[in-house]
């Protein structure tokens, strides 16, 4: 079976390649090809492969190509892990929301749709070319904004494309370890958008355990999430939220510390692998991503006064891999799994129409990922649901004709962009940031998406 890798210079790609390598069943892949638009970075990362396959004598073949159509021609599946405009993107897209006093997360607020509008254009061309150059290959996007970029690729894959996050995964993996349950027998009650879901339960054998674990303080505080949002404020809305909602609901604290850090997250992540990417080796890569793992949303864990993170959770760090290959398995090989993913809704929230793209459970087999039906969300979750929806519809509405306006419109409807002045600054900042915006113009139509 052949694989694909777009952004195949990325750091993160000797993640996906450690778990093909300890995958020797049946059907597994046999060959993978690496495309990237970097060729410094491609040979980076192709030499890490080389030295991580070392003692593998069944490794699958790596090849790199900075071809879009060669890399995609044959190929089974295709992984989707393209950063467009790299870390200094992300850094510059932190700086400008900052310097208006909002978020620059790179998936949430005014950086996840200054991300977003990069990126929607040249994923939009990948799905073009996947439909053009390899029609029967299902697309895995790991390409942030996750869920954004999946639905603007299901608008000409339809359901072959699929989104996957590590997210969902960590916390009911979270939850369920200090129920003192197994992870692969608890069933994971988790719905929303990518990077905004809430765990509403976690069934294991027919019994929903997160009752017990909302009723005792002791253990509700003993995991990144307890304190991270506080053990009152779980109780108060009787779920466990995605780690990315901190952003929403300590919104002002977050703001102040991204602010008042040395570096932004980007920034950091942009020196760090400047440093691995001038002298790249299978340690090298190791040590970068151990210290890489170890820092996740410090700013964030800061704000809380969560502390340092767990050491099963950097024991067990990454996730993406494992979500993808868990997929690729049950496709290929028509090997049943359920997995949380990003997929069209169809009927599962009725406040959504059929074809926004959410996060949830899913029953996936050889004909692809179905969402499971789910329980409505309570108010307070389905205004934040439909509110970012809505932006992520603007986003891509300005993807697509090239309107400065609807870019506007988009950051000013932003639940943690507070002003309409300030949307439009952003607009105005974002375009001096990157040359990849320069096709928003205050009536110009986009020829290409």
């Amino acid at each position: 079976m052949r694989l694909t890798i777009l952004g195949g210079g990325g750091f993160r790609v000797p993640l996906v390649y450690g778990a093909l390598l300890a995958d020797h069943a049946p059907g597994r892949v046999t060959e993978v090809t690496l495309h990237d638009v970097d060729a410094e970075r491609l040979r980076a990362i192709n030499g890490v492969l080389r030295e991580q396959a070392t003692d593998v004598p069944d490794a699958p073949a790596v090849r790199a190509t900075t071809d879009l159509d060669e890399a995609l021609r044959g190929a089974d599946f295709v992984f989707s892990a393209i950063r467009v405009g790299g870390l200094a993107g992300r850094a510059a897209d932190e700086q400008v929301a900052l310097a208006e006093g909002v978020l620059g997360q790179e998936t949430v607020g005014a950086g996840g749709i200054a991300y977003g509008l990069r990126t929607v254009p040249v994923a939009v061309h990948i799905a073009r070319r996947v439909k053009e150059v390899a029609p029967d290959a299902w697309v895995i996007n790991f390409t942030n904004p996750a869920g954004l970029v999946t639905e603007a690729m299901s608008r000409h894959l339809g359901d072959r494309v699929i989104g996957i996050c590590d997210s969902p995964v960590g916390l009911g993996r979270r939850v369920a370890r200090v129920l003192g349950a197994d992870p692969a027998d608890a069933w994971v009650d988790y719905v929303g958008l990518n990077h905004l879901g809430w765990l509403r339960g976690l069934r294991v054998h027919g019994r929903d355990e997160l009752p017990r674990l909302l009723a005792d303080e002791k253990l509700l505080g003993s995991f990144e999430e307890g304190r991270l949002f506080g053990t009152d404020w779980l109780r108060s809305i009787g779920a466990i939220p995605n780690e990315y909602l901190h952003y929403y609901y300590f919104n002002r604290e977050t703001v102040r510390a991204y602010r008042e850090a040395e570096r932004t997250r980007g920034a950091f992540l942009a020196d760090q692998q400047s440093a691995f990417y001038a002298a790249p080796s299978w340690a090298s890569w190791d040590r970068t991503r151990a210290e890489r793992e170890a820092t996740y949303m410090a700013h964030n864990r800061e704000a809380s006064g969560a502390g340092e993170r767990d050491a099963a959770d950097l024991e067990e760090s990454g996730g993406y891999e494992k979500v993808a290959l868990a997929l690729m398995r049950a496709i290929a090989r028509d090997e049943r799994a359920t997995l949380i993913l990003n997929v069209r809704n169809r009927r599962t929230l009725a406040a959504l129409d059929e074809d926004a793209v959410i996060e949830v459970p899913c029953l996936v087999d050889a004909n692809g990922a179905h969402p499971v039906a789910v329980d409505p969300l309570p108010l307070h979750a389905t205004g934040l649901v439909t509110a970012v929806k809505a932006v992520e519809r603007e986003v891509l509405a300005a993807a697509e004709s090239g309107s400065r306006a609807t870019a506007v419109k988009a950051f000013a409807l932003h639940p943690l962009v507070d002003s309409v002045t300030v949307a439009d600054r952003l607009v105005d900042g974002y375009l001096g940031a990157h040359s990849g915006l320069a096709y928003l113009s205050r009536g110009g139509r986009r020829k290409d998406v």
